[in-house]
């Protein structure tokens, strides 16, 4: 429609002659009637038009004039205008009108078609361009609006820009802070652990030379015993009694090392810690002093855990020992009691009972804080400290599952917290326990099965002492073989042996004999000895003396 060629020559067959030659070259025609017509289709688009002269002078323009005003900027529609043959200059009306009509080009008749030909093709280029040129403008004003379109985003984004700055500020300091936070909670989980690996590894190092220990000081306790009750000569008996102690106060550090390792046999049970500590208010009291405050605050009357109470208690008046030794010019002593969830990933159970004791005290330097759980490690003068205080409450406490934790400021004082498993409140009914002292008829036969061989030359002699007839193995299947030999009335075993251990012989021995009683002998095990009773033994803890080997054979063949 944009390229078609309008004609209006209304008289004659002017028009059909016009088409009729511009057909031939492809162009597409149309015939208007009157000047009204050729407006209208000029609305619908057309890329030239052809109008005789005289059709201008016999009708109104007004209309094909308005259209023609009405033009956009880049439009400027070209028209042929054919004039007729005359010999006069044309009048002011022709001259005007062909001056309203705009792009115009006058071509006199006649005139070959060639012309004619040449003049439309000329016209349809001239609006060809202006096409291009609407494109062009059209693509400009398109530009022109993305770039407004664009500059009020840029100016509303500018807008924001300084709020988004705040956020995203505030954002990434929230973030930093969240990520300085999780570093320092790692690294305090990671301090833990290390610590407790260090603690671990020196658990096994003094567990394995307290158990050596052990054997080494039930052979000396037990041939000074015997010494001094088959020797008549006074002076002998005063040495082996002055040995004996010495073997005693051993066996106590034994005992020390073995809690720090975790590898002594606590006798684990329903402990109500409230009802401990209330039991030990007098004791601690006493240690204290009168200088020295002494203050508690409890949670509750029941905080219900599974420990040794009689291990317990001596770790806290360890604690409270220390506290004082702390404070030489008196202060304030506070024991308190709570109930807390896991505080990181080292800890197994989900809730713990804490105590915590607190002193007012000189404190401890930041540079051994670390070290004070270790074993033979003391910040008190020569002469005033073993060392193992603190590295036994550590033991006992982890022994029942928990852990011991220490915060100190020197010059401010020292808080110890002993974490506990929080455990369920004992409802059990107390069993009567057997008398020890009923003994059973000495003319028993015992079987000792010791790989020590010091060990067990020493519990043969002590038995056959106390009237006892004795055979002996250096292994658990050696001791096997023995059994359906010797059938003795009481099997004695130690638990520690290469191969087969204790607890591995008494269960082949079972199914031998089921109804034999058997005592355990243990310096060091890994165990919970409440739950071997359970099963039928009799624990025999070394280092023992002789009267206490004496009463558990008894209690062994009474069973």
């Amino acid at each position: 429609m944009e390229h078609r060629v309008l004609i209006l020559a209304p008289f004659g067959r002017d028009a059909h002659v016009i088409a009729d030659v511009l057909t031939a070259d492809g162009r597409e025609c149309f015939a208007c009637d009157d000047l009204g017509g050729l407006a209208a289709e000029l609305a619908d688009g057309a890329g030239t038009a052809v109008i005789t002269e005289e059709a201008l002078l016999v009708a109104d323009a007004a209309n094909l004039l308005s259209w023609l005003r009405r033009q956009p900027l880049w439009s400027d529609f070209p028209i042929i205008v054919l004039a007729g043959k005359r010999v006069e200059r044309r009048s002011a009306r022709s001259l005007q009108a062909l001056e309203e009509l705009g792009n115009v080009v006058v071509l006199e008749r006649p005139l070959n078609s060639e012309t004619l030909r040449r003049a439309v093709a000329s016209s349809l280029r001239a609006r060809a361009r202006q096409y291009d040129s609407r494109g062009h403008l059209a693509e400009s004003h398109q530009h022109l609006l993305e770039r407004a379109k664009a500059q009020e985003a840029l100016e509303r984004l500018n807008d924001s820009l300084e709020t988004r700055i705040a956020d995203r500020t505030e954002a990434l300091a929230s973030a930093n802070d969240r990520l300085m936070k999780e570093i320092h909670e790692r690294a305090k989980v990671q301090a833990v652990l290390v610590q407790s690996q260090k603690m671990e590894a020196l658990g096994q190092l003094t567990g394995g030379i307290a158990h050596d220990f052990n054997n080494l000081l039930n052979v000396i306790m037990a041939n000074a015993d015997l010494i001094a009750r088959i020797s008549s000569d006074e002076r002998i008996r005063n040495m082996a009694a002055t040995t004996k102690r010495a073997t005693e106060r051993g066996a106590k550090l034994t005992g020390q090392l073995l809690a720090f390792s975790r590898t002594s046999n606590l006798d684990l049970k329903a402990v109500n810690v409230i009802v401990l500590l209330q039991g030990m208010r007098d004791i601690i009291s006493i240690s204290l002093g009168s200088s020295i405050k002494y203050l508690t605050a409890f949670e509750g009357d029941e905080l219900w855990t599974r420990a040794d109470a009689n291990q317990l208690e001596l770790a806290i008046l360890n604690l409270a020992i220390n506290a004082r030794d702390a404070m030489p010019n008196g202060g304030d002593l506070t024991i308190r009691t709570a109930t807390r969830p896991a505080p990181d990933a080292t800890f197994t159970s989900e809730r713990y009972v804490v105590v915590e004791v607190s002193d007012s005290g000189s404190g401890i330097p930041a540079s051994v804080v670390s070290r004070v759980f270790d074993p033979f490690f003391t910040t008190k003068p020569v002469g005033k400290g073993t060392g193992l205080g603190l590295s036994q409450v550590y033991g006992i406490a982890r022994q029942a599952g928990g852990t011991a934790r220490i915060e100190s400021e020197e010059g401010k004082g020292t808080t110890v917290q002993i974490w506990l498993p929080l455990g369920p409140k004992d409802l059990s009914p107390m069993k009567a326990a057997a008398d020890p002292e009923q003994s059973a008829a000495t003319e028993k036969h015992i079987l000792v099965v010791e790989d020590d061989e010091d060990v067990r030359i020493m519990i043969v002699e002590c038995l056959k002492m106390l009237g006892y007839t004795v055979t002996n193995a250096p292994d658990g299947p050696s001791g096997l073989g023995r059994l359906a030999d010797d059938d003795p009335d009481l099997l004695m075993v130690d638990f520690a042996m290469p191969g087969m251990n204790g607890m591995e012989m008494i269960a082949q021995a079972r199914k031998l004999r089921a109804d034999l009683p058997v005592i355990l002998a243990t310096g060091y095990a890994d165990v919970d000895t409440s739950k071997l009773a359970d099963k039928g033994l009799t624990i025999l803890r070394k280092p023992f003396q002789l009267d206490e080997l004496a009463r558990i054979v008894r209690l062994g063949l009474g069973s």
